[in-house]
């Protein structure tokens, strides 16, 4: 049994607003010799979103940064920010800032001239940019570390500081390639604490790279999953782990269980489930044909004793079982289903664990699956 998935996205549940795009991307494509990193990307990323960009290594997600930032050049299709075509505007000159996985901090400069080092150019007296670069160290949570060394950081705080770097020259647009890739579980989960903390407080869109599916459902308004220099779907946490609109992306977020499916009419019938309506689904089954269903491991429930599953049930027998403390996870081979399903349920106070060989039942709701082509 593979390692436990991630929570289901509780996420960042801010108040809904009428959104107004700031990036507007329109048929980006670009090409190295002949390996065609992007293909006709479409993309709109709201003014004050907190937007992530989520595939596997190779999707293209860090090639489309960069054409944001200006540190590509396209093949073909157009980049605006804030209504602006950005076609003849360098990096430099952008209303953009990168934060990247490396950090590039200046070993031999202080975290104070580290920090001020973008605004050697910009107008403003001495006193002024000190100013500035101690609010923007305040900010990271690096008050009074003006006069360290760079050389005498934790990675967490080489990492601050290269958002403080960013955020002094007050961009409308911050860019994080991979951030917290370098960091231990522990740092990297305060860190995205941190980084929503920070986006909510200063108001500008977040634009970030990641290949974890965690990372991006715990911390993103919305999220586009890439693949093959495509995306294959936009939507916000929630949805895109509830409703993946293809199994290659309901596999790539989290868990999901598959089971053959075959549709007549209105009718779902389901390997190892059993019949369902074709609208208890849901609105977008409508249009599906129908070859599999879809549910997480934690939309089924395995029922104990006596209880009555209160509507449809299942039956099969434990296979595997791994205990994680909160949490138990079973591999259950239901009868009529050629492979088993994940199942998870909490370890609440009086609850047995299943051995292998049990015989389980299982609680399901049509309104739990997803019916895929």
């Amino acid at each position: 049994m593979e390692p436990p998935p991630g929570p289901a996205p509780g996420g960042r549940r801010r108040p809904r607003r009428v959104p107004v795009s700031l990036i507007s991307l329109r048929g980006i494509d670009k090409h190295y010799g002949d390996y065609h990193a992007l293909r006709n990307v479409d993309l709109d990323i709201a003014e004050g979103e907190f937007f992530s960009l989520l595939g596997p290594s190779g999707c293209g997600k860090t090639t489309l940064l960069r054409v944001i930032a200006g540190f590509e050049d396209l093949t073909e299709g157009t980049v605006a920010i804030g209504g602006a075509d950005m076609a003849r505007v360098p990096a430099n000159r952008r209303p953009t800032n990168m934060v990247f996985q490396s950090y590039a901090i200046f070993p031999h400069l202080t975290v104070a001239r580290n920090v001020a080092f973008g605004l050697r150019k910009r107008d403003g007296s001495k006193e002024e940019k000190r100013r500035q670069v101690e609010e923007a160290l305040e900010m990271v949570g690096l008050g009074g570390y003006g006069a360290r060394s760079a050389t005498a950081l934790s990675g967490g705080q080489k990492q601050r500081v290269a958002l403080a770097r960013a955020l002094v020259l007050h961009p409308k647009v911050l860019l994080l390639d991979e951030p917290l890739s370098a960091l231990d579980r522990k740092m990297r989960e305060q860190m995205q604490e941190e980084l929503i903390r920070l986006q909510r407080q200063v108001g500008i869109t977040f634009v970030l790279v990641t290949h974890d599916q965690e990372e991006a459902l715990v911390m993103s308004d919305r999220i586009a999953v890439m693949f093959d220099g495509r995306i294959a779907q936009v939507a916000e946490a929630e949805a895109l782990y509830r409703r993946p609109v293809s199994q290659r992306v309901a596999e790539f977020i989290g868990t999901m269980n598959f089971l053959d499916a075959r549709v007549t009419g209105d009718r779902v019938e389901a390997a190892g489930l059993g019949a369902m309506a074709r609208w208890e689904i849901g609105a977008e089954a409508a249009a599906s044909n129908g070859t599999a269903v879809g549910f997480r491991p934690e939309a089924v429930t395995l029922l104990f004793g006596g209880q009555d599953a209160g509507g449809h049930e299942a039956r099969g027998t434990i296979r595997e079982v791994v205990y994680y403390g909160d949490m138990t996870y079973y591999d259950v081979a239901l009868n009529g289903a050629e492979r088993p399903v994940r199942v998870s349920m909490r370890n609440v106070h009086g609850r047995e664990v299943l051995e292998i060989g049990a015989p389980a039942r299982l609680a399901w709701s049509p309104g739990a699956m997803v019916l895929f082509d």
